[in-house]
């Protein structure tokens, strides 16, 4: 998947409603953003990566 595919959000991570649509870009809002009706909010979901993450210094 590229960076400009919009993943499809199914709710709002801050108030779970599934009113959702696409924001519009501007300076601020990069092109995959989301807008929720409900709370107002815009965000961005983001994959960061598959695995597990490393952690420094710790020893098992």
């Amino acid at each position: 998947m590229s960076a400009t595919q919009r993943t499809t959000p199914f709710y709002c991570p801050y108030c779970g409603e599934e009113d959702l649509r696409p924001a519009e870009r501007s300076e601020r809002v990069p092109g995959a953003a989301w807008w929720c009706a409900d709370c107002l909010r815009t965000f961005v979901v983001t994959f960061v990566g598959l695995g597990v993450p490393e952690t420094s210094g710790a020893t098992s």
